[in-house]
């Protein structure tokens, strides 16, 4: 595969900012891995970091490049710092970089595809709200999303965990019954008819997020959705990620897989 560190320009942040990107390779010779590329524009994954790292995480904490190589998936890494994938009501316009100016930009630089059928999204901890989040508000652009040990319950106990934080994100109001509400933006899209992704999600049963995720499980039950749930042994760390991201991999409707 290649490996691109893509520094570039955000209207949207008016700041430079960065994106890891890994992009399919045909090979045959190199040892103890074969690259696939698949015919036209990459299907895609937008992967995303969690609240403490950035858009080399998860190229440094697992083998995501070895696991992508053989399914011709494009993964694409962006950089939001602490934001939780929002427009925070006192920093930058983290939601529309990320869910606006970065896909397009990307297909802008990169052979990426613009087809809902071929665009996907995962994340671990704030990155997993930000990929349910994602695809929630846009289920016209996504086909399935993944959430690994997600921070799912923004109007639960997360504001207490984030302290003062919470508010810079997310200001003086209750998230809850806004977009920026995970069960909410979930019971919004059942009752509407238009296409609804995939739903893939996972915890530990020892990570601080469990009892949220379990909540959230409780939530998506009573809907429509297409969900897959695992849990089992784990907490919020990278040895549980690594492992998890390749079931993740395995699970995502990608095209001419036969």
């Amino acid at each position: 595969m290649a490996l691109i560190t893509c520094r570039f320009y955000s209207e949207a942040l008016q700041l430079s900012t960065s994106m890891t990107v890994l992009l399919p390779q045909e090979t045959r010779t190199q040892i103890g891995m074969e690259g696939r590329r698949l015919d036209g524009a990459h299907p895609t994954l937008y992967l995303l970091h969690g609240l403490s790292d950035d858009d080399s995480i998860w190229l440094r904490r697992t083998s995501i490049e070895r696991y992508v190589s053989g399914l011709g998936l494009a993964v694409v890494m962006p950089q939001v710092h602490r934001s939780f994938y929002t427009d925070m009501a006192h920093g930058n316009r983290y939601w529309t970089f990320v869910s606006e100016e970065l896909p397009a930009l990307a297909r802008s630089f990169f052979p990426l595809s613009p087809k809902r059928e071929d665009n996907f999204v995962a994340g671990l901890s704030m990155g997993g709200y930000g990929a349910f989040k994602l695809a929630l508000r846009h289920p016209d652009r996504f086909a399935a999303a993944a959430s690994l040990s997600g921070a799912l319950n923004i109007a639960g106990g997360l504001r207490e965990r984030l302290g003062g934080e919470y508010e810079l994100i997310f200001g003086d109001a209750d998230a809850a019954g806004t977009e920026n509400d995970l069960f909410w933006l979930l019971e919004q899209r059942d009752k509407e008819n238009g296409p609804k992704p995939k739903l893939y999600q996972c915890c530990g049963t020892e990570d601080f997020l469990y009892g949220d995720n379990r909540k959230f499980l409780e939530a998506v039950r009573k809907t429509g959705f297409d969900h897959t749930y695992d849990e089992g042994p784990g907490a919020h760390e990278w040895g549980y990620w690594d492992a998890q991201i390749r079931k993740v991999l395995s699970w995502l409707p990608l095209r001419n897989q036969g």
